[in-house]
This record gives structure tokens, sequence and C-alpha cells, in this order.
């Protein structure tokens, strides 16, 4: 009886992860109630902990609000190009083929994942956008797959990616000659902070626990969620009309070929003077996507009509990184986020400080969810007491780092579009989530503690 009742319950971990899911699906919201949540929380807090009237702080978020246009647009080209390109028919097929190289639950699992992983380091908007994808496929040929649960692990490898990824705004800001703290630091290659030993061990054992937690946590067979949307077919190329001049021209591969072409000559140039890592901003990897879709939808009636279909996916993100900025000037003009970093770093010594500094950019993105911003208010901070300390700058920044992507499991902005993918709301997710990011949070504090000891 005892056994056939653990059976029916879940294992351990399965158990842990459905008191998550229980409180998800009572108390999340849909992501933008989310946003306004977040926005009246830090208003009435940057009132009480800076004395700043109310009138100022409508202000500041009002000149936040626009502070986010340029990124907002750069944003949402990328999640619409990225998934043009992860939804193309040649993408689609290469998919399913990958889905059909393995037989079980737990194969299909670590296959998303080690998938996830490598895609994230290409780009975090083509990660966000294949791993369900990829997923999808997986469970059209697979039974007793739980569905929500392999979108939020396939989701964490694309936030945990970022920590070894060469993409990663502060990693690539602090690179870069001229960068504002380089007076206090000078310039840092990512030899020095992404690839530095403690890093790459910390990320070695995030990354693997991720995995035997996705894998390990099984539910029950009566309790397996099933992906339950239709997914379609793999369409087959439609031949273009070629009635009229207007048809050929709109049908016209030579026409996307020389675009295409074209293209590849500026990629090719950027790649030789600049190297790889050195030419990857953002606005080149959107480019590079752009020029991809030129060859996979070899028409400009393919090309467009593929963006059109995919523009719904980043309506939240264009819509909600606007109320972001707003939070992140409140939080920073009021210096209510100063507030935050000071009071926790004042706290710390030379060999915890970056413990309590991935703690603090843990708090810190919940309300201001893009890195470079956010390292515009706590960088100078962070930077000034780790000095202070004598403690070490690369692994406070790495720390940073990890603090600012694993709450990304929390703050639903960068998930949105992998649920708009699958059709899914974001509280049958979000639960998932954040039992990973319970893990993440003991096991890094601990990594970012006694890891430098013997590395």
């Amino acid at each position: 009886m005892s056994d056939a009742n653990t059976i029916s319950r879940g294992n351990p971990l399965w158990r842990l992860s459905k008191k998550f899911q229980y409180a998800a699906d009572r108390l999340i919201p849909d992501s933008f109630v989310f946003c306004l949540i977040l926005t009246f929380l830090v208003f009435v807090l940057g009132i009480i902990f800076t004395g700043t009237s109310p009138l100022k702080m409508v202000n500041f978020w009002f000149d936040g609000f626009w502070t986010q246009a340029t990124f907002a647009f750069q944003m949402t080209l990328m999640v619409v190009t990225c998934a043009t390109t992860a939804k193309s028919r040649q993408v689609a097929k290469a998919m399913d083929s990958l889905a059909r190289m393995v037989r079980s639950p737990g194969a299909a699992m670590v296959l998303l994942m080690i998938f996830g992983y490598f895609s994230s380091f290409l780009n975090w908007a083509f990660c966000t956008i294949v791993t369900p994808i990829l997923a999808m496929r997986l469970a059209k040929n697979i039974k007793g797959l739980h569905f929500p649960m392999m979108v939020a692990a396939g989701y964490s490898t694309m936030v945990l990616g970022q920590c070894l990824g060469p993409s990663a705004s502060v990693y690539a800001l602090l690179a870069t000659k001229g960068h504002f703290l380089e007076g206090k630091i000078g310039v840092m290659t990512q030899a020095v902070t992404t690839y530095n030993p403690m890093n790459v061990v910390l990320w070695v054992i995030l990354a693997a626990i991720t995995i035997i937690l996705s894998v390990y946590t099984r539910p029950p067979r009566e309790e397996v969620v099933e992906f339950s949307n239709v997914l379609d077919e793999i369409p087959e190329d439609i031949a273009e009309a070629k009635d009229s001049l207007a048809d050929r021209l709109n049908g016209s591969k030579i026409c996307m070929w020389i675009i295409g072409a074209a293209g590849l000559v500026v990629i090719a140039a950027s790649f030789f003077n600049k190297g790889f890592l050195g030419s990857l901003s953002v606005n080149f990897i959107i480019f590079l996507f752009t020029i991809a879709n030129c060859f996979l939808y070899n028409s400009p009636r393919k090309f467009i009509t593929a963006y059109k279909e995919n523009i719904f996916l980043a309506t939240d993100v264009m819509i909600q990184f606007p109320f972001y900025g707003g939070i992140a000037q409140m939080m920073s003009s009021s210096g209510f986020a100063a507030v935050v970093v000071s009071g926790i770093v004042s706290i710390s010594s030379a060999q915890s400080i970056p413990v309590w500094s991935y703690v603090s950019a843990c708090i810190v993105n919940m309300f201001i969810p893009s890195q470079g911003g956010q390292w515009i208010v706590q960088g100078p901070l962070l930077v000034d007491a780790t000095q202070q300390l004598g403690g070490s700058i690369s692994n406070v920044v790495n720390a940073f780092v990890y603090g600012d992507e694993a709450t990304n499991l929390l703050q639903p902005l960068y998930l949105i579009p992998a649920l708009a993918v699958v059709n899914m709301k974001l509280k049958e997710v979000w639960g998932y989530c954040a039992y990973l990011c319970l893990f993440w949070f003991v096991i890094t504090g601990f990594g970012l503690y006694y890891i430098p000891m013997f590395v």
C-alpha cells in the first residue's frame, strides 16, 4: 500500500515542484498584470525609503517610459526575426529529425536541454523560440512527457546559457574599450570574466544539476500534462504564381538572393575585421537572422508573410518594455536601487561580496529586467564596495550576471515569447521556473562563496 501511494503521488522532487505550481495557479496573474504590480510596488517603496514625493515618482516613471524605446524595438525585431527563422520549413524539418533521435521521456528532456544550452550560446532570443518548438516535436513523438516542465526546463537553458555565453551584455560591455567604469577597473576581457575558472566550474555544476532535476522531477502517470495544442505539420514549399509581372516580382527568388548575398558580404567582413565574438552586437544578430531568412523564405511574398505570422509573439515584449523602463527610472532616479544595493553590500566581506552581489542582483532584476540597464545602476556601487573590501572584481561581475539571470526565471518578460509559441499562460509554467530558481539560489550562493577557495 505504501509503494502504491508513493507511485500515485510522484517522487519527492515532483511533490516539491507541485507546491510551487499550486501557488502559481492561484497567485500568478498574466504577465502584464505582473508588470503593473511591480510598477505600483516600486512607486510606493521609492516614496517610503527615499522620501521622494509622489509627483516626482510619477515624473520619473514618465521619463523612463521612453528610455527603452530603442531597445524595445530591437527586442521586438529580434524575437520576431528569430521566431521566423526557428519556424521555417527547413528548421522545422531539422527539429523533427532531431526529435526522432530519442525514444524515452528522460532522453527527450536531456536532448532538449543540451540543445537549449548550445542554442543559448548562439543567441538568447533564438533559444527562447526554438526550444519550445523542439519540445513540441518531442512531445509529438514521445508519450508521457510533462509539457509545462519541458517548457520551463527549455527556458532555463536560455537563462543559464547567458552566464557562460559571449553575448551577455555586461561581459561584452566590460570587454569594450571606453566603457563607463574603465577608469576604475580597466578593460576586462571575456577570458577574465566569462571564462575564468570559478565561472566555468559553477556553470557546469548548475547546468548538470538543472538537467538532473528536470529529468527526475516526474509526475505520476495520471498527473502528466501532455502537449494538447494542434501541432502544424511541416508545410511543403508552395510554388509562386507567375501570371503577371507583379506576381513574378512578388515571387522572385533573385530579389531575395541578391539581398542575401549582400548581407553575407557584410557578415563575412565583420567576422574578418572584428572576429566572431566582436561582431555579436544586438543589431548584428538581428541582421544575421534576417539574412538567413532571405534564404529560408526565398521570395518577397514568403518573407513578409512569415514575419506577419510571427509578429504577435513580440506583442508583450513591445508593450511591456516601456513599463519596465518606467520602473527602472523610478528605481534609479529616486535612489531606491542604491538603497537596496548599499544595504546588502554593507554587510559583506572580501569573501562574501560575490554572494551578496548575487542577492542584490536577484532583487533588482525583478524591477529592472535589462542586464545593461541594471549594471548602470548597480555596477558602480558593486565595484566600489569590492575595491574597498579587497575582493575579486571578476567574481563580483560573475555573481551579478548570475543574479540578473536567475530571477529571469521569476520575472516573466523574457518567457512571454516562448509561451506564445506553445499557446500557454504564465501560471502554467511559472511554478516550475520558481522551483528551479530555488535550487539555483542555494547552489549559486554556496558556489560563489566556496569555489574561489579552490580555483
